[in-house]
């Protein structure tokens, strides 16, 4: 995502804050939300789990009495010289989730409200799982499935509800920064592959030093100081457009949270950081299927639907190096596969993410190759494999009105260009002062969390993709064209890892699919490796 953290939010004590104390005028209690874990034989409900608030959107003040750290965007100096100083004096207070925030929980259903008014003003909001009141819920998804139910009917142009993975700290910082009193328990710790700079306290310490209020944002700005750690973006969409996209980032912990300063931050040259800001995205739209994502189309955002997504190994474990991360849908008891590549002649049709269409589609779009200098899939997987915060929720974007997701981008592109166009949103859309009016109601609404191993979340019945048309003003290369082949899933498990084509006659390349109920390909592996059973449905040659 190119940022999740331009987030607002303004109170009549004055604009919110972060801080490292515990405040004691308002108690923190964190709203239930439970979730699944799923084995082929059921799932266990883990209904002690819940959401809290990221400490960013928090109100802080000076311990002890209602003076405020941080008002509007700007420190108040005269408390907070200097980075430590502040955190030591200013208190991070709980909150009031439904009637300041917007955030309910009902069942295994989170809402997320876009704006909430009443005596304050909320715009935005992002929560974590929690495992206990003073832990994040960690997630290692290779060789699992992650799956979710949301409704995306409520978000137009211009925003953001988004489900995602970051690779925090469990306990928010609490045990490695001395600084830091409040811990996961108030929502600390936050980090990103954008190495956002407009966290109010890293690290245990305020990033007051060198901050600078934004000229478009009334309530945020960026310090000095930016925490970078690898992102997996599960779900980034409204109802035009959607994406999932991994991040890798090279911190001094292999992906994992760290304070990083100037060029470290991807400033001034933004693919020369720890991170890569663009990631390796798949959005059907810019792959050319103007058919698949939308209101009334394929998969209808007009209605609920159901998002899996799987991480598969090169040996099936949760050790193994992660060599593709497939999507599919489930609405209205069918299960869809994910759409194809759409630009024959171009690009190959793949139909989800591998190293070779990262390769391939960037150096079709003429993009960036920050995910490549980062480590590509492998190294994703390697940070995923650490274990993952899970972060849920809805934004607008005061860098680039969210263009980059829904509209045609960069905007002065040809939007016939193979990559530039990401959606039919306007591309002067999604300017935050306008959303903020036009879709003050808009929300997204998350549920049906489950997690487990793979073809154990769902069920339904398959269906197949008819061809989608050429893109609008797309013309093939000369010299021919490739045919592009229906998409199918044999069963409500979907078929394995693509990393390369098929190979000839009878013999499956490694990785590639060998047996299953519905397989009709290849059963023969390739030289070194064997056949291997992962359930009935799916057998693979390693």
């Amino acid at each position: 995502m190119l940022s999740s953290t331009t987030l607002l939010v303004s109170l009549s004590l004055g604009a919110l804050s972060l801080a490292q104390q515990v405040g004691n005028y308002t108690s923190e209690t964190h709203p239930r939300l439970p979730w699944q874990e799923c084995t082929r034989s059921g799932c266990t409900t883990k209904s002690s789990a819940s959401v809290v608030l990221d400490s960013n959107w928090r109100w802080t003040h000076i311990t002890g009495n209602y003076t405020n750290c941080y008002t509007g965007n700007t420190w108040n100096t005269s408390i907070c010289t200097d980075g430590a100083t502040c955190a030591s004096k200013c208190a991070l207070e709980g909150a009031n989730y439904q009637s300041t925030y917007g955030i309910t929980t009902s069942g295994n259903a989170l809402t997320l409200k876009f704006v909430t008014r009443g005596e304050n003003t909320n715009i935005g909001s992002r929560v974590y799982l929690m495992e206990s009141d003073t832990k994040y819920q960690m997630f290692n998804v290779l060789n699992k499935e992650f799956t979710f139910d949301v409704d995306v009917s409520q978000l137009p142009c211009g925003l953001n509800g988004a489900l995602y993975f970051v690779q925090m700290d469990s306990d928010g910082g609490l045990a490695k920064y001395t600084g830091n009193k409040a811990g996961a328990k108030y929502g600390t710790g936050y980090c990103d592959s954008q190495c956002p700079r407009d966290i109010k306290y890293i690290n245990g310490e305020a990033n007051s030093d060198g901050w600078t209020a934004s000229p478009n944002d009334t309530n945020a700005g960026a310090g000095g100081y930016g925490t970078c750690c690898a992102e997996m973006d599960i779900w980034e969409a409204n109802s035009i457009s959607t994406a999932y996209t991994p991040h890798p980032c090279r911190t001094d912990n292999d992906g994992g949270q760290q304070r990083c300063t100037g060029q470290q931050c991807g400033t001034p040259i933004r693919h020369d950081g720890v991170c890569d800001p663009d990631g390796c995205d798949f959005n059907s739209y810019r792959m050319g299927d103007r058919t698949y994502y939308g209101k009334g189309l394929t998969v209808d955002t007009s209605k609920k639907m159901t998002v899996v997504t799987q991480f598969i190994t090169d040996n099936n474990s949760t050790t193994g190096t992660l060599v593709e991360i497939r999507r599919l849908y489930v609405q209205d008891g069918r299960v869809i596969p994910n759409s194809k590549v759409n630009f024959p002649g171009l690009l190959e049709p793949f139909d989800s993410l591998t190293e070779k269409f990262c390769n391939d589609a960037k150096s079709a779009f003429g993009d960036a190759t920050s995910f490549q200098k980062q480590g590509g899939l492998a190294h994703m997987g390697r940070s995923l494999a650490k274990g993952h915060v899970l972060v849920l929720s809805i934004w607008d974007d005061h860098t680039a009105n969210m263009l980059w997701l829904d509209s045609s981008y960069p905007t002065d592109a040809d939007p016939n260009k193979p990559g530039i166009a990401r959606g039919t949103c306007a591309t002067d859309s999604g300017k935050p002062t306008e959303v903020e009016s036009s879709a003050a109601n808009a929300q997204v609404i998350f549920s049906n969390i489950k997690f487990g191993d793979i073809g154990s979340t769902y069920s339904g019945t398959p269906i197949t993709l008819p061809q989608a048309p050429l893109p609008p003003g797309y013309n093939p290369p000369a010299g021919g064209t490739t045919t592009v082949p229906t998409s199918t899933i044999p069963s409500s498990t979907p078929t394995g890892p693509s990393t390369t084509n098929p190979a000839p006659a009878a013999t499956q390349t490694k990785y590639g699919q060998c047996a299953g109920v519905g397989y009709t390909g290849p059963t023969q592996c390739a030289a070194g490796t064997t056949c291997t059973q992962i359930n009935q449905f799916y057998s693979q040659c390693v």
